[in-house]
């Protein structure tokens, strides 16, 4: 597992979240000002600078729970507010489109330039916002300070590492399915043509080489596909031309952002008993997740009337029926935030952390991050 993943993981999902309440507040006819309200104290929340920081250092991914818990915190860092089932399907269709960005990067190092035009779209959401802008192209440098400059077998540990964070996630997305590049079961399509990646050659050429290292015979061969060798390679600068397309906004006002609650995340917990050896990262996870937590300071709204509800579905119905039929495998039993209560949970915490030591050995369920989540949930 690469230890410089995270960050690549929260941008990104950071990235296809925005996507996503950007079309529904223009969907939903949510005044301009409040849409660019929560925009705005999205995007500045998320790249706070000490959250950022704790962010960076190089550790392991946690749990889905764990990371979904952030997320939670974030999509009410401003006065929009989310129901549990519009939060879970938020939540299902960022992974999902991340997911399908990571399979088809035609190279690891790819992965950096679908980053990179997620950075792009979110400062186009704050271009009159000077000071958040410069919060983004902060973090935009440090991007390319830390991965510009290792080496693609790292790349493949990263790719590697978001796969199998991805594997058991197979949620079927109206988006995708229309545009069949996802089956019924969950799964994705991967072509079988389009650009190869940059710096390797069309297939089709086999070359047969003598013992001195000259080319003797050319023998071509059909590949099934329709391939194209790429122009040039994406900018992994802060401005230029990515190139791939890959980790752009796919969201219009005329696609809704839909998803089939049938779809099914089939976690290997569903049918055989996790391992109970106490995890050794347990605690550094809990540290890291209260320090995270702490950089995210919800803004509670000058008067309730100023806050609003979003609905990422397309009545309160079907809001409600979703709730009802969502697939228990598919639930990650997030705690509720209430800004009231930042204090008193710090301290609490901080408490556990102090305890956590002593707790370790009773731990029966250690699936990384589960337990965190489950003494969280009691606070």
């Amino acid at each position: 597992m690469s230890l410089r993943t995270l960050p690549l993981l929260f941008v990104n999902l950071g990235g296809e979240m925005l996507y996503i309440l950007d079309q529904r507040l223009t969907a939903q006819n949510i005044p301009p000002e409040k849409a660019r309200k929560v925009m705005t104290d999205i995007i500045n929340t998320m790249f706070n600078k000490a959250f950022m920081e704790e962010l960076f250092k190089p550790q392991e991914l946690y749990s889905k729970k764990a990371l979904r818990t952030v997320f939670d915190r974030l999509a009410h860092a401003s006065i929009m507010r989310l129901n549990q089932a519009s939060m879970d399907k938020l939540y299902d269709l960022m992974t999902m489109a991340f997911k399908y960005q990571v399979l088809l990067c035609p190279r690891p190092k790819d992965i950096l330039l679908v980053t990179f035009n997620h950075m792009d779209a979110i400062k186009e959401f704050i271009r009159e916002s000077p000071s958040i802008l410069n919060q983004v192209d902060e973090t935009f440098r440090q991007l390319i300070d830390t991965y510009n400059s290792i080496p693609a077998g790292e790349f493949q540990l990263i790719r590697q590492t978001l796969l199998i964070f991805f594997q058991d996630m197979h949620i079927r997305v109206s988006i995708f399915l229309k545009d069949k590049v996802q089956n019924s079961n969950g799964r994705f399509v991967l072509p079988t043509s389009g650009p190869v990646p940059w710096g390797t050659e069309v297939p089709g050429l086999i070359r047969i080489y003598n013992f001195k290292g000259e080319e003797t015979k050319r023998v071509e061969f059909q590949h099934g596909g329709s391939y194209v060798r790429p122009l040039q390679e994406g900018s992994f600068e802060l401005f230029g031309d990515r190139v791939l397309t890959l980790g752009k906004n796919i969201y219009t006002a005329s696609r809704s952002v839909e998803t089939n609650m049938s779809g099914t995340m089939k976690s290997s917990t569903s049918h055989t008993k996790e391992n109970i050896v106490p995890n050794p990262m347990a605690k550094e996870e809990l540290n890291l997740l209260a320090k995270l937590m702490g950089g995210l300071e919800l803004k509670k709204p000058p008067t309730s009337d100023y806050s609003f509800r979003l609905n990422l579905f397309t009545n309160d119905e079907e809001e409600e029926h979703a709730a009802l039929t969502r697939p228990e495998e598919l639930s990650y039993q997030v705690i509720s935030i209430k800004a009231s209560e930042d204090q008193d949970r710090n301290k609490e915490l901080s408490r556990i952390m102090g305890e956590f030591q002593s707790a370790e050995s009773c731990i029966q369920s250690t699936s990384k991050g589960e337990d965190l989540l489950a003494m969280m949930d009691g606070l």
